[in-house]
């Protein structure tokens, strides 16, 4: 059996517990079935935004007319040229890992599967591993639906979608979560035609008043509330049958078909049921306040444990584990801080806290500012005709409980909300600081003047 002081299940965010600890003299191994980079290098984050922001520069020529700058023509994209480099670039960074884990002596690196076989011990099938600790970021995978016909099609996932032999002329989308409306808004912006269908609300749980926005300035169409019955594939078509809302059955075709109805665990093939690790219900590992398994010295963390699904909160989570484990923070859990998330569609979409809906679930007072983009200078040098940022501050501590934005640059300016959040910065702190005229910025300020506005008319009663 070979031992280390700590392995790795996972190379992606797990990255995290690889070299830090070993240049403190840990001897590590760190094991990983597929590409080294985990999904938001190689089919996720990474190489979708390397997708969408040159279809985004085809977008910003498609509503000028009213500054008025003209196109002749519609700008063209070399797709194919765009998908190349895309995926060359991705296999350069992820080749990159194994070869600097080569260059250090207390790292060994194993392309291969790993299961447990008993408690504390992995196998690869050949050879037998343990360690103090051990790390399982698995991940997770997509969510395949069980529509009859559908397996036997050659539908995409979000992986093929982002490594296209051909670009198709016409899509299908299943679904209507973040994979769809990002991939969806870069393959119509390169002029594929794409239609979605999901038998749900576009995405469910954002804010109402993002949900409202979006359904009028949607990037491509979609269908909502349509039940799929059956999937054909027939002389390179696909044909999707369902009904609407009210029973209406119709028939969409195209050449491809993108299946992205969410995600489920990578935890059904690592022999867990030889260990003490348990699961919920769905799949995910459970853990306790210092992210350890109910196997004592074996932690997770990332989308495998089904907190958040996002790289910077599992690199948030190993950054910890590091701390409590190696560094100086032995004996404190951890403690999230408030965690943004980000949509890069067409328009862009960031929330970070509570939406309106779960305060008034919750029953928590609050008071409410939206301000529209078109509301500021910046806005209206834009002619912006849709976006706004929306703030929720609590009534009694008058700090934000959650803040939701749609429109350009949405991401970007959610940070300062965010910071405020993080510093429990209170309203009168937002409106105190001096804000760049006339920068994008003055828009979140507005919605705190809405804010202020608010709570003075509620005083006044």
């Amino acid at each position: 059996m070979k031992e280390y002081d700590i392995i790795v299940i996972g190379a992606g965010a797990g990255t995290k517990l690889v070299t830090p600890p070993s240049h403190l003299g840990k001897r590590v191994a760190v094991f990983e079935k597929e590409s080294p980079g985990g999904t938001c290098l190689n089919r996720g984050c990474i190489p979708s935004k390397m997708v969408i922001y040159p279809s985004e520069l085809i977008r910003m020529t498609e509503d000028t007319e009213k500054f008025p700058v003209h196109f002749k023509e519609r700008p063209l994209a070399d797709v194919d040229k765009i998908f190349r480099r895309v995926n060359e670039t991705v296999k350069q960074d992820s080749d990159s890992i194994p070869l600097a884990y080569e260059k250090n002596p207390n790292i060994d690196f194993y392309p291969k599967q790993v299961r447990f076989v008993s408690e504390r011990v992995l196998s690869d099938g050949t050879d037998t591993y343990t360690a103090k600790h051990i790390f399982v970021v698995t991940g997770t995978r997509p969510q395949i639906p069980d529509i009859p016909g559908l397996k036997n099609t050659p539908f995409w996932t979000s992986r093929e979608a982002l490594s296209p032999n051909q670009f198709p002329k016409s899509l299908l989308i299943i679904g209507a979560g973040f994979i769809s409306l990002e991939l969806g808004a870069a393959y119509q912006g390169y002029g594929c035609k794409v239609t979605g269908l999901t038998r749900t609300d576009i995405l469910r749980a954002a804010d109402g008043d993002i949900k409202k926005e979006l359904s009028g300035h949607l990037p491509f169409p979609i269908e909502s509330h349509y039940q799929i019955e059956k999937v054909e594939f027939e002389n390179g078509e696909f044909r999707v049958t369902g009904k609407t809302k009210e029973g209406k059955k119709i028939i969409h075709t195209a050449e491809r078909l993108l299946v992205a109805t969410g995600i489920r665990p990578n935890t059904d093939d690592l022999g867990l049921e030889k260990t003490n690790i348990k699961t919920n219900e769905t799949g995910y590992i459970r853990v306790n306040d210092y992210l350890e398994t109910t196997e004592p010295g074996i932690y997770a963390f990332g989308d495998v444990i089904g907190r958040y699904f996002f790289r910077h909160s599992a690199n948030f989570e190993g950054e910890y584990l590091f701390e409590h484990l190696y560094g100086a923070k032995s004996d404190t859990p951890i403690q999230y801080p408030p965690m943004p998330e980000a949509v890069f569609t067409h328009p862009q979409i960031a929330s970070v806290g509570f939406t309106e809906e779960d305060l008034i679930k919750k029953k928590i007072p609050y008071y409410k500012g939206i301000n529209p983009y078109s509301s500021s200078a910046t806005g209206m040098a834009r002619m912006s005709n849709s976006g706004f940022v929306k703030v929720l501050v609590s009534e009694e501590t008058e700090e934000v409980l959650g803040a939701h934005i749609i429109g350009e640059e949405a991401a970007n300016l959610l940070h300062q909300i965010v910071l405020g959040m993080y510093l429990k910065a209170k309203l009168d702190q937002y409106l105190g600081m001096i804000y760049i005229h006339p920068a994008i910025s003055e828009i979140t300020r507005n919605a705190f003047r809405k804010v202020r506005d608010e709570k003075l008319k509620r005083i006044k009663k």
